[in-house]
């Protein structure tokens, strides 16, 4: 599916509000083009539930691109890997087609923050916080979780995750009403380490054994891949990719203290 399609198919909560100001000038021209794509789209022979979830799935990923635009740029540069994680990501999700308009939208951005910033600094991150708000309102819990750790894997692409980009990280899942502790929790997914699995369980080395059993069961009921089921193949697979990595913290620990 070419990203035209997926732009029209943008509905719900992405129509008004800051998001959908962002999107408006973000998508600029390429919207009209998309809009008359979608009419094609429409006239297909749908479910009333399918169109709802493409809607819902369409508002997630641009909620995921603005969010992007701003951990993105948080040190001051645009770094080849990130946006490189960005095409791969339209890519395997949207087709080639979607590549160049997926990355032209993050340059818009990336525009509409500069010329924000000109007549107040503090501008385009009042958005992003508006943006949080909106998407709190509007996404499940599960929903923001994965979203955030789409932008924990963005700025993890170079191998380099600088302290910028970690307070741009808790400030996005603060103004989406999640943790910093969820951040840190991300961050350390994939370490190997005894030290990385308590951090992914977000308990202390200290905690007894029945607060490590209920902070797994509550990272297991809150990650669970059914909770994004509604977005999409793509990402409820990413999220049984994390899922399973909670997993492998939970018996990292538990082997180390011997629990069943």
């Amino acid at each position: 599916m070419g990203l035209g399609k997926w732009i029209g198919g943008i509905v719900g909560f992405m129509a008004m509000g800051p998001l959908g100001a962002l999107a408006g000038y973000a998508l600029g021209s390429m919207l009209d083009k998309a809009s008359e794509q979608q009419n094609g789209y429409a006239d297909e022979p749908q479910q009333g539930g399918d169109a709802g979830n493409r809607g819902r799935r369409n508002s997630f990923l641009f909620s995921m691109l603005v969010m992007a635009s701003y951990v993105i740029r948080a040190d001051g540069r645009i770094m080849h890997s990130e946006m490189e994680f960005v095409r791969q990501f339209l890519r395997r999700n949207f087709g080639e087609d979607a590549v160049q308009e997926g990355e032209q939208i993050l340059l818009n951005l990336f525009e509409q923050r500069k010329q924000m910033d000109k007549g107040n600094p503090q501008a385009f991150r009042q958005t992003i916080h508006e943006c949080g708000a909106q998407m709190a309102d509007n996404l499940s819990y599960g929903e923001r979780l994965q979203l955030l750790d789409f932008l924990v894997q963005i700025a993890r692409s170079d191998q380099n995750v600088c302290e910028a980009e970690i307070e741009a990280l808790r400030e996005v899942a603060q103004a989406m009403r999640l943790s910093a502790q969820e951040v840190d929790s991300m961050l350390n997914l994939r370490g190997d380490s005894l030290e990385d699995a308590y951090k992914v369980l977000e308990v202390s080395p200290t905690a007894t054994d029945e607060e490590v059993r209920k902070a797994y069961r509550r990272l297991a009921l809150m990650h669970h891949p059914d909770k994004v089921a509604a977005l999409g193949d793509d990402v409820r697979k990413a999220a049984e990719e994390k899922f399973q990595s909670i997993n492998n913290a939970k018996e990292r620990v538990y082997k180390a203290r011997g629990m069943r």
